[in-house]
């Protein structure tokens, strides 16, 4: 019988090609097999680096089909890698079945690290990064995308999205509106590819910015909105306070009432009220 053969899950270049690892090509050239999220894509890439190595698809459409084949052959002894289209796979894009289901057949998976966009959109950022929260794409209707943003009122750490070019101006839109004019953003778009652009600053000042820049509102986003430590601080007594008020006083009048009662910042107060209406 047959050795069992190992799955490796190959990261590939999320925009510049130079960012791929030695590691990765020579992953990619050794294994029998890639299952490729596009094998267009893939092929692309491979004619790049003069990889030859045969093509298998491996999308959202067919992976539970699929990752029964792909079990089958690396019990069969072949070895295969896993790419999606660009950047990390399983990181918003197929791979999650295939990798539970050789944790169950106990066949190894060997991770080849390299680029992902949320962990380069985060060390450009200039925020704490110590933790974070990270919620793939925001979602497409503005009443759940505010739901979601709403949860990020009190949150005292970042928190990171993805976007597309059809929605960021809809979402940034949101921001201010849930969190406020201040609340501190940070928008990576495009990033590593000839273009790209790292804009931070309070959401206002943002929307203003990329308003302005028709070219700025073109491409793949990652979206970050840094923590708010000051509104977390706020007891249940200035909470319910606020949360009575605001029932009869505009947020900004009823937001200053607690603030000189309990000694705080009006800006958070009233960004905290924001998340109640």
């Amino acid at each position: 019988m047959a050795d069992i053969g190992t799955l490796y899950v190959v990261a590939t270049p999320i925009g510049n090609l130079g960012d791929i690892t030695a590691r990765a090509i020579q992953t990619l050239s050794d294994v029998d097999y890639v299952a490729a999220e596009d094998t267009r894509v893939a092929k692309k890439l491979f004619s790049q680096f003069e990889i030859k190595t045969p093509l298998i698809a491996y999308h959202d459409h067919n992976e539970t089909e699929q990752s029964d084949k792909l079990i089958y052959r690396l019990k069969q002894g072949e070895n295969l890698a896993l790419i999606s289209d660009a950047g990390t796979p399983l990181i918003n894009d197929p791979g999650y079945v295939i990798v539970k289901a050789c944790r169950e057949h106990n066949i190894k998976v060997v991770p080849i690290p390299g680029a992902s966009a949320v962990v380069t959109a985060l060390c450009a950022a200039g925020v704490a990064t110590d933790q974070f929260y990270y919620g793939g794409f925001l979602p497409a209707k503005s009443k759940a995308r505010c739901d979601v943003l709403a949860t990020l009122v009190e949150r005292d750490y970042c928190s990171v999205y993805y976007e597309s070019t059809h929605r960021i101006l809809a979402s940034l839109d949101d921001m201010q509106k849930v969190l406020g004019d201040e609340r501190h953003i940070v928008i990576a778009r495009e990033l590593t590819k000839t273009f790209e652009t790292i804009k931070a600053g309070a959401v206002s000042d943002v929307i203003a910015w990329i308003k302005a820049d028709h070219n700025q509102q073109k491409g793949e986003f990652v979206v970050i909105v840094e923590g708010v430590k000051q509104a977390a601080q706020m007891d249940d007594k200035a909470k319910n306070l606020l949360k009575t008020l605001q029932q009869h006083l505009p947020p900004k009048t009823a937001a200053g009432i607690v603030a000189d009662t309990f000694g705080l910042k009006k800006k958070d107060v009233y960004q905290y009220g924001l998340g109640l209406e």
